[in-house]
């Protein structure tokens, strides 16, 4: 018997959201901690520049195959029971992090945080669940602003842990929140089981790569959203670069508080999600193309001027969110009973985009520098807009011979729905 905590008219209660939202920014913030420490935890633990760097890329790597083989179960078992599991074992995997003594206890500890730490991804596609039809998209924006926010903000505030207690500091907070975490959500979440239609486990994961073959809107979708994290990433990777040498110079501490810049751009996810639920998705997803595209134009400019750099970043975010939470909307919307297989291959191809762009920037700079960099990601964000359009194009007629493949039994909103 599946049970929701909502109000009386139907729908999601505000603290609960709250407590999501809250919930899915402290998981995915745990991979970002690290990042600006690396030299301070390279010098303790008597680490070279290439093995600290590595902390970085197990994260990702550990965080992918969570992505693949965890966030599915969300589909097969209880997901409250999931998510507090997942909760509760990264406070525990980030203990080992924190005592870590040799580089190999820290690189261990570092990825099976995150490889656990997609418990973000599974509460997502739970609030989607729990949330009155006409409300999926402010539900999905206020969520996705408070991952987006953990992404943003978490390295100025590991800086600024870091200065009150050492690098250590930041894994002692984090885990103590994720456990207070996995207990909050224990005790308010509702009870919800999967329905993954008899499927094993081996069967669940073939599923979640079948649904790329049977639903073309996530396909479309999901290489838009590839495109847009690879030029998110193209801007965060490089804005370091660009705010440590001449004309800016900024100090370390300084660039991490670029990060509250971005974080106003992530707060306009809940109005894309307002847009969404009045039937204003596409024209989302269109805006947020043009505007990403056009954002590197300001950021080519604020090479030399502050003023461009922060319309430019600020321009960029807003452009990212909306057209995330338009095609989270889109997607979530294809197949109810299969939610969390959907978020898992489209998050799967969203974050490899982010690792792609993460790594061109890091070619390009070397070679090209900032107007390099505004090259790449203006490629990247008109490959957005063509493929925006590709899809209003074709999807009608791609969704209309769209067969179900086994092991679902129907859904309330149909591809060809979701596309409009």
């Amino acid at each position: 018997m599946t049970t929701t905590r909502s109000h009386p008219g139907g729908g999601l209660s505000h603290g609960l959201l709250l407590l999501m939202s809250v919930a899915t920014g402290l998981a995915v913030a745990g991979n970002y901690f690290a990042q600006p420490l690396l030299d301070l935890i390279g010098r303790e633990l008597g680490l070279g520049g290439t093995t600290a760097a590595l902390v970085v890329t197990v994260a990702q790597g550990g965080y992918a195959l969570g992505l693949i083989l965890l966030v599915p179960l969300g589909d097969l078992m209880e997901r409250r029971r999931l998510a507090v599991l997942l909760y509760a074992a990264t406070a525990v995997f980030l203990l080992v992090s924190a005592t870590a003594a040799h580089a190999t206890v820290l690189l261990v500890g570092t990825a099976l945080t995150a490889l656990t730490s997609v418990g973000a991804q599974v509460v997502v596609p739970f609030a989607v669940s729990l949330a009155a039809p006409a409300e999926r998209g402010k539900v999905v924006g206020t969520v996705m602003t408070g991952l987006l926010l953990g992404l943003l903000l978490a390295r100025t505030a590991s800086g600024a842990l870091s200065e009150v207690g050492g690098w250590r500091t930041v894994y002692w907070v984090n885990a103590v929140l994720m456990a207070l975490m996995a207990l909050l959500l224990r005790l308010f979440l509702p009870r919800l089981s999967g329905d993954g239609g008899g499927l094993t486990y081996p069967g669940l994961l073939r599923s979640t790569v079948a649904m790329f073959r049977y639903e073309p809107l996530l396909r479309w979708r999901s290489c838009i959203g590839a495109l847009s994290m690879a030029s998110f990433s193209v801007l965060w990777t490089a804005l370091t670069f660009l705010l440590v040498r001449s004309p800016y110079g900024w100090s370390e501490s300084a660039i991490g508080l670029f990060g509250l810049v971005g974080a106003a751009g992530a707060l306009s996810a809940t109005v894309a999600g307002r847009l969404a639920d009045r039937g204003r998705v596409q024209m989302v997803t269109g805006a947020g193309t043009l505007l990403l595209l056009a954002s590197w134009a300001a950021l080519a400019a604020g090479a030399r001027s502050l003023v461009w750099l922060l319309i430019g970043v600020i321009a960029l975010d807003l452009a990212h969110q909306a057209v995330l939470n338009s095609t989270q909307n889109v997607i979530y919307a294809l197949r109810p009973e299969a939610r969390n297989r959907i978020n898992s291959a489209f998050m799967t191809s969203f974050f490899v985009g982010g690792a792609v762009g993460s790594a061109l920037t890091s070619v390009i700079w070397v070679r090209g520098g900032w107007t390099g960099v505004c090259v790449l990601g203006a490629s990247l964000s008109a490959g957005t807009v063509v493929l925006w359009i590709l899809e209003r194009l074709t999807v009608g007629r791609a969704a209309g011979n769209s067969p179900k493949p086994s092991g679902h039994r129907g859904h309330d909103s149909p591809s060809a729905t979701a596309a409009h």
